[in-house]
């Protein structure tokens, strides 16, 4: 056997470290150890464990896992083999070990790991070399457990080997063996509590990791290093067959069978002995944990010393051996393992002998080594049997340690070894399964199967049930007169008074206080007879006995019922029963007589004591009185938490004695010396405790509350005593709470699995006590009257019945009895009284139920009330009233636990049991997503449509959308259920938990996950119609806007769900475009076949424009109705939308633009089309308010007002068109009326104006008339409007064109040109006609009646449209311009237009010729550049010299010579008398000419601003006009700054003017007879030749 150190340093994690919560657990040949768990991704541990090892063809199973919620999940796992492990005493750095993910399995054994992670832990292993002994003989020793270990059946050792280690000093045998240290009972006890996997904890108490602050008293479910324990011996030296045998055990297991499970295995600890332990390692590692045989209290069996070396006695070693079973033996447990202390009989000897003849009956199944090693070892076996033989009381023994069973076990052990303490790993089975956990450990209860134990209980129950504490004779108190000193029985102060000192019994005898009367308890006729034996007085006695016989028979006799079921309970026969009710009795009437113990008691601690000095402390010390005995402690100065450690032993003889324990505070001042004088008591009492004899058995560590000992006294705290309690003729036997135990736990076990078919039976119970009720009437005295008498607390039996409804908190009723009982346990602990200042977990630590027990408890309840709270919809229907009762109760019950981990524990931050519900409920609804995800048709067949079969695939698909309403579906009844049926249960937590809501969120983030994913599957494929994903989009909608859009979660969030849909609604948006369309084109059909009829009387509109509309809005309220909550998605639908409105919107202006001047010569038609593009606008705004208005997305509100602007344009369009279909006859009008004008004569009368006009406008106004009053009955009064803007425009533009201005069908150069020849008569022949002053002013008349015609008195145009029209401003400006001279329309014209060629661009100017311009003309086609030098001399005589130096790259092609010349022309007002055009000489043939000619012009007497020069360039012909090459505008204005300067002047192909330039030369060239002005005209009206020269 070796010993495998390991030590768990740290760790490499690949991953955030948030992600992390690590811990790690080793597993090696059916034994499991795990560390603490550590967050990050590089978690330290430093963590020590240690194992035995029996054989090295296995190896070491290091997992590394992550702490999850509910699952841990594992980060890698790693296999080290045994045999590669080093042997070492020292300590090393580590190796680092990769993980993998996998495992591989071989023969259901793990023999490798498979697929590497990026995951290391470094570990430090080593097998254990022995210490305390030479370099040599390690080596030895290491050598030989090699050769061991590498043994097979048929190995011999050479005998050489065997002399060579019989010459060595003795030493242990083993390399490393558990019961050399004393702990052997760690490595072979099944310890039920701890079945559960530590790590399944939410909450770690972190029990297992250091002692407990308080040894308390021992409980039958502890594990068994809390039992009392066999007495520790010193190692002693064993004889060579010793050590031979010792040697052979290590291969004897590889030939023997499986040992029968009921074969003594352990020894009177609970300790598994070193022979029987190796000889059943290899079973034991593959037995079911249930099938270990409970630990009892067994006497053990001692080996004889034979030599003893000095230093082995210095070590504390305990050697226990049990005798081998015999093979195939078939006895049971009691017959194997207890030996009564008798002398041997021969049956010893007879088992020997039948032990040997095994082995000669024929050749032995092993090789002669092990041979020797058996008859070695029955040697020994027969020598211990017979040291027991001479002296019964192994204490007596020269190796017993002084103090017999004191409680020892891992937190106990001698410090051996000076090094940092390992925590050692018990060997367990590895059960794995959460749920089976909690029920496994508390059903598998030792005290069930512990027969003794069972039977010792029995007599016990039966004792106390015979005569019941609660039954028995009160004393009889007289008041008493003492005529000697006397003193309380009960205190032990001075009866004081000189008369009626105290009270006295008349019965018994005993004298007290009256204020003490209370306190003594014991039964007065067992008093008396104790007494009246003591002191010869027999016939008292007996009649005492008489009368205590009676009683019983008479208890028997009335309660029957009581003794019957004390007797099923433990199982016993009616004449065993019998047998025992008759002992019982016996041993109840013998009293205390024949009673005898011994007691000691070691006076451990105090707690929270009362500071009664100045200095605001104590200076406590104890005193105790067992009988007549009294007995002190040494003082403990200042501290009000002492430890004294202090062991005292008594010898009592009287059952019905107490033990009292009173504190004191030491005094020695002259006040406490005087008092000493005058009292027995002079200093200041702190606090008693009494305590029944009666109520000690065995081995118990115990806190005790001190108790006030009159109503003034000041007292609090607690005390601690280890007692020890020997009770002659009685085995030693378990503490009375551990009886308490068997009793709790068997009365439980008969009540609800034997008599109640496994439920439990909750008695009907009132009343603020009801909660210490735990069996029916019954039962329940029995277990109150075993309490009672042997003092076992009331807060002790709630926590074992706690303990006991634990194994069965899934039935119907219990979790509300267990929630009621914790939290008067909480109560208890967590409520400190007046009387104590201890603190919670002080208190907790004090009891005697066992602190480690009662959390290890509570956190494995915690887990499995997880657990069965993450499934509440299988554990608790909804359909049941009675399983919603209990999940109320466990949701109580969890919290209770919250409260005892905050409260009693005082945790810094355990979980908050809201957060620990709302987890569960989230992991149920979890696990519930899936079941109906996974099983979804089925489901929903199976609740809404019965008679439909299923289909095979459950699951979504691609093909089509049928899978998702039904989950819909199913989801809503999950929340609903949630809702209406389990929140009004979980209603705990109203602030901070509400299951409906979190059923919601979390249904939704599930679905919308997959959702979300499908919806992208089917994005890409799109198998289904848009329609279908439409109705979808508003059943997801629906689910959310029900049940998840006000959840706080989600009420500030923009749900994602639309952006899901996205694709699918444009798709459908595209798909109703084409749809939209179609219904356009028939809308606009039928309203043609219909001839565009008014839809009604009211309404100027057809039908299409209607039935267009109605389909938008249609559609728009599809859209509408998604209720799309998400912005961003909005402005997709509404961007796809405008444009699906702009798109049929302008087709149909388009379709009615082609049609439109097929209708104009119609009167109603066009106003209707019209009117329809007018109420499109007019329906436009009202969607575009509907789709949001100010709130639209930008560039969906710039589409429908630019598309607002586009039909504002077509109807502009269709108005001006409609109006020009009115040009002909309007002109026809202007025509009638330009006659009768001209026939107006005279000078002007404006009298007679007016008068006048109305006649001029009689065809205009006939006319107007006619169609504006039909107009205004068809057209909506925008388009009416419109059409009056556009006749007005009309009317005015013919006015000015027809009589104002007249116009011919030919160019204006053409027509100035024969106006300037007198040519143009309005009516063939004769004069040019121009209007008279008297015209004009008509005229002028006529416009006034034109603009209110117009006006129409406010339902026409606006005056201030009318005013401002340019079409009026024109027309006056004209008339003003007819009444000018000549010389003022020149001057008008000069400063007017100054872009008359190349728009004013491309003049340069320069100092002289000599100097080039520094730019370019910019001209995109030059013809030419004339290059002039001009001086002014505006002096008196105001002279211009213009030479004409030359002109440049000519662009002129003609067939003959080309012979261009320059004409210079100055024009401006008052030059009639003056030379005003001067010509230079012609050139041949030359393109670029050079003149170098001066010309001199006369100016008038205006400003130099009001001139300009023109230069034209011609081509010289004979015989015919001249062709103009180019010319050329350079205004004087340009050039007055200077007095001399050159020009170089871009040629242009013609003058440009504008309107006003256009309305002069109009005017001018309406006057023949001036040569001024047709001299102008004529040179303004020159053009250059398209032909050019040719």
């Amino acid at each position: 056997m070796s010993l495998l150190c390991v030590r768990v340093k740290k760790a490499k994690l690949h991953g955030p470290p948030d992600k992390f919560n690590a811990y790690v657990t080793l597993k090696v040949q059916n034994v499991k150890s795990t560390t603490i768990t550590v967050r990050g991704d590089q978690p330290c541990w430093e963590q020590d464990f240690m194992f035995e090892i029996n054989h090295l063809e296995s190896g070491l199973v290091v997992e590394l896992w992550n702490k999850g919620l509910i699952w841990d999940t594992m980060i890698g796992t790693a296999l080290i083999p045994l045999d590669t492990i080093r042997q070492s005493d020292e300590e090393g750095p580590g190796e680092w070990a990769s993980l993998d993910s996998e495992v591989l399995m071989k023969e259901d054994e793990i023999c490798g790991t498979t697929n590497p992670t990026s995951h290391q832990v470094l570990l430090d292993t080593r097998f254990e070399l022995p210490f305390d002994i030479p370099e040599d003989e390690a080596q030895y020793w290491t050598s030989k457990l090699e050769r061991i270990n590498t043994m097979r059946i048929h190995d011999e050792y050479p005998l050489q080997e065997e002399v060579q280690r019989r010459r060595m000093a003795s030493m242990p045998s083993q390399c490393c063996n558990w019961s050399y240290f004393g702990w052997s009972d760690q490595q072979t006890f099944d310890d039920h509590d701890s079945a559960m996997d530590d790590r399944d904890s939410d909450y770690r108490s972190e029990t297992s990791n250091r002692p407990p602050r308080f040894h308390n008293t021992s409980q039958t479910n502890s594990s068994v290093h809390q039992y009392p324990i066999g007495r520790r011996v010193q190692h002693q030296t064993l004889s060579r067959e010793s050590d031979s045998m010792q040697s052979y055990d290590l291969d004897y297991r590889e030939m023997r069978g499986p040992s029968p499970p009921d074969s003594s295995r352990f020894d009177s600890s609970g300790n598994l002995s070193p022979a029987s332990s190796q000889l059943s390692s290899e079973p034991e590692e593959r037995r079911d944990p249930e099938t270990c045989p409970p630990s009892g209290p067994r006497r053990p069996l001692h080996s004889q010393p034979s030599t003893w070396d000095e230093e082995e006695e210095e070590e504390e070693v305990e050697k226990e051996l049990h005798p081998l079973p015999e093979p195939g033996s078939n006895k049971d447990l009691k017959d194997s393992s207890v030996i009564l202390p008798k002398p041997i009989s021969d049956t010893h000897d007879n088992k020997t002998q039948t032990k040997i003849s095994f082995f000669e009956d024929g050749p032995p199944p092993c090789s002669p080594s092990k041979v020797r090693w058996l008859k070695a070892y029955n040697k020994v076996r027969v020598q211990l049997l017979e040291s027991r033989d001479q002296d019964g009381d192994p204490s007596k023994h020269p190796w017993a340690k002084p103090g017999g069973n004191t409680p020892f076990g891992i937190d106990s052990m001698p410090d051996l070894r000076k090094r940092r303490p390992i925590p050692l790993v018990s060997e367990l089975s590895m059960i794995q399964s959460r749920k089976a956990g909690l029920a496994h450990t508390l059903a598998t209860r030792t005290s069930l199967k512990d027969e003794e134990l069972k039977n010792h209980v029995y007599k016990k129950t039966l004792q106390a049930l015979i005569y019941p504490i609660s039954c028995t004779t009160p004393h009889n108190f007289e008041v008493w007169t003492a005529t000697t000193p006397t003193y309380c029985y009960e205190c032990e102060g001075l009866l004081w008074g000189i008369a009626r000192q105290g009270m006295r019994c008349a019965e018994c005898g005993v004298k007290v206080h009256e204020k003490c009367q209370e306190l003594l308890n014991a039964d007065c006729l067992q008093r008396a007879a104790e007494k009246s034996s003591k002191t010869g007085a027999e016939d008292r006695t007996q009649h005492i006995i008489m009368a205590m016989k009676d009683r019983m028979k008479i208890r028997e006799r009335n309660k029957p019922e009581i003794f019957e079921e004390i007797r099923k309970v433990f199982n016993m026969s009616k004449m065993l029963h019998a047998q025992h009710m008759k002992s019982i009795k016996q041993s109840v009437l013998d009293g205390t007589s024949k009673w005898s113990a011994k007691i000691t008691i070691n006076i451990v601690s105090a707690q929270g004591l009362q500071a009664k000095d100045r200095t605001g402390s104590s200076d406590p010390y104890v005193t105790i009185q067992v009988g007549k005995t009294k007995k002190r402690t040494k003082t403990i100065y200042g501290n009000l938490n002492p430890v004294w450690e202090e062991k005292f032993s008594f010898e009592c003889h009287n059952s019905s004695d107490r033990i009292k324990l009173r504190v004191w505070d030491e005094d020695d001042d002259i006040k406490s010396r005087v008092k000493q004088r005058l009292k027995r008591e002079s200093d200041d009492f702190l606090g008693q405790s009494i305590i029944e004899v009666r109520t000690l058995s065995g081995e118990m560590d115990v806190w005790y509350n001190l108790e006030k000992r009159t109503d003034k006294s000041a007292v609090s705290g607690a005390i601690r005593l280890h007692i020890s309690v020997e009770i002659e003729g009685e085995e030693k036997v378990a503490p009375y709470h551990v009886q308490y135990t068997c009793l709790h736990e068997n009365t439980f076990h008969y009540s609800t699995d034997i008599e109640g078919g496994g439920v439990v039976k909750i008695p009907a119970a009132q009343g603020d006590d009801a909660w210490k009720v735990y069996f029916d009437e019954v039962q329940q005295d029995i277990v109150d009257e075993f309490s009672m008498r042997y003092g076992i607390e009331s807060i002790y039996q709630a926590m074992t019945h706690f303990s006991c409804l634990s194994s069965k908190y899934m039935l119907s009723g219990v979790p509300a009895v267990m929630s009621t009982l914790l939290a008067n346990i909480n109560a208890f602990y967590a409520h400190p009284t007046a009387s104590t200042n201890v603190s919670a977990p002080a208190r907790f630590a004090a009891s005697n139920f066992g602190r480690d027990r009662f959390v290890k408890l509570l956190d494995q309840l915690h887990n499995s009330l997880r657990i069965d709270l993450s499934m509440y919809r299988n554990n608790f229907p909804a359909s049941n009233k009675a399983r919603l009762s209990d999940l109320k109760s466990t949701v109580d019950l969890l919290t209770s636990i919250t409260f005892f981990r905050m409260k009693v524990l005082e945790l810094p931050s355990p979980p908050r049991a809201a957060n620990v519900v709302r987890d569960c409920v989230k992991a149920c609804l979890n696990s519930t997503y899936e079941y109906i995800f996974n099983n979804c048709l089925e489901l929903f067949n199976r609740q809404f449509q019965p008679a439909v079969q299923p289909p095979e695939e459950q699951g979504p698909s691609i093909q089509n959308l049928d899978f998702w309403p039904k989950l819909i579906t199913l989801i809503v009844s999950i929340i609903e259920e949630d809702k209406n049926s389990y929140t009004a249960i979980i209603n705990q937590f109203p602030q901070e938990l509400n299951v409906g809501k979190v059923s919601a969120e979390v249904m939704w983030m599930l679905f919308a996950q997959d959702m979300k994913y499908a919806l992208e599957e089917h994005e890409k494929h799109r198998l289904c119609k848009t329609a279908d994903y439409m109705n979808l989009h508003f059943k997801v909608k629906w689910l959310y806007n029900e049940y998840v859009k006000d959840l706080p979660a989600f009420t500030d969030a923009v749900p994602e769900y639309p952006a899901w849909f996205l694709q699918f609604v444009l798709a459908w948006l595209a798909e109703n475009e084409e749809v939209s369309m179609e219904f356009m084109h028939g809308a606009l059909e039928r309203d043609k076949r219909e001839g565009f009829q008014q839809t009604s009387e009211h309404a100027l509109f057809s039908s299409s424009v209607v039935d267009i509309f109605t389909q938008l809005n249609q559609s728009f309220e599809i859209i509408k109705k998604l209720d799309c909550p998400d912005p961003a998605v909005v402005a997709h639908y509404n961007r796809r939308f405008a444009k699906t409105i702009t798109k049929v919107l302008l087709q149909y202006c388009a379709l009615l633009a082609k049609s439109f001047p097929s209708y104009c010569e119609k009167e109603k038609i066009p106003c209707v089309l019209m009117n329809n593009i007018q109420q499109m606008r007019v329906l436009l705004e009202k969607m575009f308010e509907s789709m949001g208005a100010k709130q639209l997305d930008t560039e969906a509100a710039d589409i429908l007002n630019e598309l607002q602007v586009k039909l504002s344009t077509v109807l502009d369009n269709f108005s001006i068109m409609f109006a020009k279909s009115f040009q002909t006859r309007i002109t026809g009008c202007m025509r009638q009326m330009a006659e009768i004008l001209y026939q107006i004569k005279g000078p002007p009368n404006h009298n007679t104006a007016e008068a006048d006009a109305d006649n001029m406008l009689r065809p205009l106004m006939e006319f107007l008339d006619g169609n504006l009053s039909i107009f205004a009955d068809v057209c909506e009064k925008t388009v009416l409007k419109r059409i009056l803007k556009d006749l007005w425009k009309i009317v005015l533009s013919s006015l000015e064109k027809t009589i104002v201005l007249p116009q011919s069908n030919d160019s204006l150069g053409a027509q100035l040109l024969t106006a300037a020849k007198g040519l143009s008569n309005l009516k063939g022949g004769g004069e040019a006609k121009t209007l008279t002053p008297k015209q004009c002013v008509i005229i002028d008349a006529g416009l006034e009646t034109i603009k209110q015609y117009f006006h129409a008195g406010g339902n026409g145009l606006k005056k201030a449209f009318v005013e401002k029209s340019p079409e009026l401003a024109s027309l006056r400006y004209a008339l003003s311009l007819y009444s000018q001279s000549t010389d003022a329309l020149i001057k008008t014209f000069v400063t007017t237009q100054h872009s008359q060629v190349h728009d004013g661009m491309g003049l340069r100017i320069t100092g002289n010729e000599k100097i080039r311009p520094d730019r370019g003309s910019g001209i995109e086609k030059p013809i030419g550049e004339a290059v002039l030098q001009i001086d002014m001399m505006l002096g008196k005589e105001r002279k211009v010299t213009v030479r004409v130096i030359a002109v440049n790259d000519m662009k002129w092609q003609t067939s003959g010579m080309f012979r261009p010349f320059v004409e210079v022309s100055m024009v401006g007002p008052f030059l009639a008398d003056k030379k005003r055009k001067f010509t230079t000489k012609s050139k041949n043939n030359s393109w670029t000419a050079k003149f170098n000619e001066a010309f001199q012009f006369v100016l008038g007497k205006e400003s130099p601003d009001c001139y300009e020069l023109q230069v034209a360039v011609k081509d010289y012909c004979f015989g015919r006009a001249d062709r103009v090459v180019g010319m050329a505008v350079v205004q004087l204005r340009d050039v007055a700054d200077r007095k001399s300067c050159v020009c170089w002047c871009p040629l242009g192909p013609r003058i440009q003017t504008d309107e006003t330039g256009m309305t002069v030369m109009r005017i001018l060239s309406q006057r023949p007879a001036d040569e001024v002005a047709k001299e102008f005209v004529k040179l303004k009206s020159d053009t250059r030749p398209v032909e050019e020269g040719r």
